[in-house]
């Protein structure tokens, strides 16, 4: 093997994005050789013996990639500290894998897991501006000055959202493309129009689209469906 920095070796093991290793990293519960490793920049040699949390890991060599239609009450933590049901309870895959971003607890649509460190973070990272589209039931009927603030970018709270594509369905229902994925992002912009959401579903990530798979169910992708993300 090649040596590897401890983020990507982590990511690469399906235990958690590179991002979330640093996280594990700063927390002290990376272990290198049964001494705890707060170097970012370690890279990772034939021989060493690499814990996360108290487990040894090691790189997975079958990668795999699935989209799940998530229902709503499911949390899309690789661990719920509150004992609420994760989507790792739905996925029965002999692989490790996790969630590539997020999709709160009340929201429900299509979600990406894989144990690939590096797919995941060509989809999350800020750069990449992957486009995420939902349909949105309003507690509201949409005016057209609503639709035009969301459109040009609104203010969530210290950051300001980049331009949107916003399509009016019915008076109370849109559908929202962005190309973010800041937390609760879609229901903290529909508040600064005044308004609320009722129901969030996530129907495409880049050109892959949920189409017809029901809630609760999912695929494994293959490389032409997971090539449509970067479409």
């Amino acid at each position: 093997m090649e040596e590897m920095r401890i983020n990507k070796y982590i990511a690469s093991s399906g235990v958690c994005s590179r991002r979330k290793a640093e996280e594990y990293i700063l927390e002290g519960k990376v272990l290198v050789n049964g001494a705890v490793c707060a170097e970012l920049g370690y890279k990772v040699k034939d021989g060493d013996v690499v814990e996360v949390d108290g487990k040894q890991i090691s790189l997975e060599e079958n990668k795999v990639y699935i989209m799940l239609n998530k229902p709503k009450g499911y949390v899309t933590t690789s661990k719920e500290q509150f004992g609420r049901p994760s989507v790792l309870d739905i996925v029965k895959v002999e692989e490790r894998v996790y969630p590539v971003g997020r999709l709160d607890m009340d929201s429900e649509g299509l979600l990406i897991l894989t144990n690939d460190g590096d797919f995941s973070n060509n989809i999350i990272h800020p750069t990449k501006h992957i486009s995420k589209k939902y349909e949105v039931i309003l507690k509201e009927n949409i005016t057209e000055t609503a639709i035009n603030k969301l459109e040009n970018g609104v203010d969530i709270g210290g950051y300001v959202t980049r331009p949107a594509k916003v399509e009016k369905v019915s008076d109370k229902k849109i559908l929202i493309t962005i190309g973010e994925g800041k937390n609760r992002q879609v229901r903290r912009m529909i508040e600064t129009v005044d308004n609320k959401v009722l129901n969030l579903k996530r129907i495409a990530i880049g050109g892959l689209k949920l189409d017809k798979l029901k809630s609760g169910e999912y695929i494994m992708l293959d490389k032409k469906l997971v090539s449509k993300i970067f479409e």
